[in-house]
């Protein structure tokens, strides 16, 4: 029998899970529940929980910071975030907490049981193996996923004119370098630098588009201070030069 945590500062709202748990799971799990964080932290350590479902907000320590200190101490526990909050800082904390999933209020029954059976899975195959656990990167659910590629996605869109670096980005969302490239790569099929030089190309396309705009000052604006540069990286991309591209444009445009 597994060892389930719900942990939900709303008294009504944590007995309305577990009831429905208890009707779902028949049996399969021994559930405990807590009103905030710290009693969560104390029912793990005493009852060595093996699935956690924990709300965001709740007094004291919330499940944010639940989650991360029994990460601190257990690679192995499924976490759960189920809560009202659809917030992208939240969500970037869940993934350093390595959350299986990060379910919003409502909940429906089934997306919560599927990510349960995921937890209940992971806790078997651990046991069968020993108690050992790999410390390699988990692929976060697809909804945390979501939310997190979001958030990078608005760093970038936000600040690419600028000169910055893939470690400036992941010491902004407060992870390693070597974590973040990992995590990148899986969110977007292609390294930082590749990302982000695709994104300014794009965006120095739509500045050619416009005659009056000089071509070393797209270049700026876009986040290359040397024009020769920029014109190296954009034909290497489009496979023409910055001037050659703004013609062409032209030209097809006189066509029509």
């Amino acid at each position: 029998m597994y060892k389930l945590l719900i942990a939900d500062d709303e008294r009504i709202e944590r007995a309305a899970l577990r009831k429905t748990l208890e009707k779902q799971l028949r049996g399969q799990c021994e559930i405990f529940d807590a009103e905030n964080g710290r009693e969560a932290l104390r029912i793990y350590e005493e009852k060595r929980i093996q699935i956690a479902i924990l709300d965001i907000e709740m007094p004291g320590i919330n499940g944010i910071d639940a989650a991360l200190k029994i990460r601190e101490k257990d690679k192995r526990c499924g976490i759960i975030f189920l809560t009202a909050y659809d917030e992208f800082e939240y969500a970037r904390k869940a993934v350093s907490a390595r959350a299986l999933e990060y379910l919003l209020k409502p909940c429906d029954d089934m997306e919560l049981l599927l990510a349960l059976e995921e937890a209940m899975s992971l806790a078997d195959s651990r046991v069968q193996a020993g108690e050992r656990v790999s410390g390699g990167l988990k692929a976060p659910a697809d909804a945390l996923q979501s939310k997190v590629a979001s958030i990078i996605k608005g760093y970038i869109e936000e600040n690419y004119m600028r000169d910055f670096s893939m470690q400036d980005l992941a010491q902004e969302m407060n992870y390693s370098d070597t974590y973040f490239c990992k995590l990148f790569k899986r969110y977007f099929n292609k390294s930082f630098i590749a990302y982000l030089t695709d994104y300014r190309v794009s965006r120095a396309k739509t500045l050619l588009e416009q005659p009056t705009v000089n071509i070393k000052e797209i270049g700026k604006a876009v986040g290359y201070i040397d024009s020769n540069y920029f014109a190296k990286v954009f034909r290497r991309v489009t496979g023409y030069s910055p001037s050659e591209y703004r013609l062409s444009i032209f030209q097809n445009n006189s066509y029509k």
